[in-house]
């Protein structure tokens, strides 16, 4: 694994519950402000994503982008987080 898939393993795995993020974002903030569409391969590649949240990374048109069990499970699981994510606002 290269040190900039890591960097990028790393700041996509802090991207909060229910959130999303762009992979413009990922790119940036791994100090690659041009280097999206390698975002998008290095998580085409995951190799942990129920540790590592892909889902959460989307296309800057806030279209969902490609996901490794496709977009319409992308999209489900987005939902399902957002859901989680209100009722734990809602206990507390």
């Amino acid at each position: 694994m290269t040190p900039f898939a890591r960097r990028v393993y790393k700041i996509v795995s802090r991207i909060p519950l229910g959130e999303v993020r762009t992979y413009k974002w990922v790119a940036l903030k791994a100090g690659r402000p041009r280097a999206w569409r390698a975002v998008g391969q290095i998580l085409k590649n995951n190799p942990y994503p129920l540790i590592i949240p892909c889902h959460r990374v989307i296309n800057s048109d806030n279209k969902s982008g490609g996901y490794m069990f496709g977009p319409g499970r992308k999209k489900s699981i987005l939902e399902l987080e957002k859901e989680v994510k209100e009722c734990l606002r809602n206990r507390g």
